[in-house]
């Protein structure tokens, strides 16, 4: 080897396989497969359950990838992220209750939960953001807890752990007819009747699609690299001159208020909001869980753990269900099995994931934890 190739250093062979590139293909093609699934998930899943499952993956997705501006792009570990996920909830759920089923009442009371969870992150970032991040995971803990104590005491405006039930807009009801056939009945394509309930789908999925793509576009900006940098080293970003409070109080507000717009999704879908399905602190624990999953700061992966998990909390107890009859005859197997014990098998599950992808699916893939 010459003088000039040993000062060069080794080159880059062409023919040589690229794991990165191959992995972002692979995740980039899972992530598409995904999305296309659920663009025709009425169409391809048919029965109740499927289409709860998919409407709230589309939720969720958002939910998720909101969090993961704050924990994986800019290093903020916060337990409050349900609680602006609630205020919307409950801001478009109260409207409806009291204002009836009207797009009104879905634009004010979604508008008052975004403005309340905007004004409450900002009131939690300037004050609290300064200190170290334990201190602050503490404070976003009992803002939480305050939130859901407060959801369940105010009977009179939330309907306390009952919840509130209320109608939405009639375009989004299983009643009304988009389509007919000659007859004047419900017209079906693919077997999918085309009524309000496919109306309201698609005006998760369509919201849903929109806010997801507004997250790429931030974290593709300025914006997201001066996020990243404050994540590595948040001495280093304050002293080439980045105000380092203010950058990560406005991601804060940017994360609340896009929490805050799916559960606006969320509760016109469930035409139902409580404690249960918005404030509670196991939704907290399934949101950090499909983070890890899916791998922290490549939003991508957020798409991938929501799905995975998901999937093995709707469908493990059936899959269960038929491995023990399949195994009936086995001594020890069909009790380990049993239907009950899913959350042992669900755990294991979570233990291997993050041993074989010790930075998230997504996030291993497209070596984004080797540095």
């Amino acid at each position: 080897m010459s003088q000039m190739e040993l000062a060069s250093g080794p080159t880059a062979d062409p023919a040589r396989p690229d794991p990165a590139r191959n992995g972002r293909v692979i995740v980039y093609g899972l992530v598409g497969l995904i999305g296309l699934a659920l663009a025709f998930a009425p169409f391809l899943f048919q029965d109740v359950r499927a289409g709860q499952v998919a409407a709230r993956i589309c939720v969720f997705i958002v939910l998720v990838a909101s969090y993961d501006l704050l924990i994986g792009y800019t290093g903020i570990v916060s337990f409050a992220h349900t609680m602006f996920f609630g205020l919307g909830a409950y801001g478009t759920a109260i409207a409806l209750k009291q204002m009836g089923a009207g797009w009104d009442a879905i634009i004010v009371g979604g508008a008052a939960g975004i403005i309340a969870a905007a004004l409450l992150a900002a009131l939690i970032g300037v004050l609290s953001l300064r200190v170290k991040a334990i201190f602050f995971a503490m404070v976003t803990l009992a803002a939480a807890s305050v939130m859901l104590v407060l959801a369940s005491q105010l009977s009179g405006i939330t309907n306390g752990e009952d919840g509130l039930v209320y109608q939405v807009p009639r375009l989004f009801k299983p009643a009304m007819k988009l389509m007919t056939d000659a007859d004047g009945k419900v017209l079906k394509i693919m077997g999918v009747s085309m009524n309000g309930k496919i109306t309201a789908y698609y005006f998760v999925f369509i919201a849903s699609a929109l806010l997801f793509w507004a997250m790429m576009r931030i974290v593709r900006s300025p914006l997201g690299t001066v996020l990243e940098a404050i994540r590595e080293n948040e001495m280093r970003a304050e002293a080439i001159g980045y105000k380092v409070v203010a950058y990560r109080t406005a991601v804060f507000v940017i994360a609340a208020v896009i929490a805050a717009c799916a559960g606006i999704l969320w509760a016109v879908w469930l035409r139902y909001t409580g404690p249960d399905t918005t404030l509670s602190f196991s939704i907290m624990i399934d949101i950090l869980l499909m983070v890890v999953i899916g791998g922290m700061g490549t939003m991508v992966g957020s798409v991938i753990g929501v799905v995975l998990m998901s999937l093995a909390q709707f469908y493990l107890k059936d899959l269960m269900q038929l491995a023990a009859s399949a195994t009936e005859g086995i001594s020890v197997l069909p009790h380990l099995l049993e239907p009950d014990r899913w959350l042992l098998w669900l755990g294991l599950l979570f233990i291997l994931l993050v041993y074989f992808f010790p930075a998230g699916i997504a996030g291993t893939l497209m070596k984004k934890g080797n540095h």
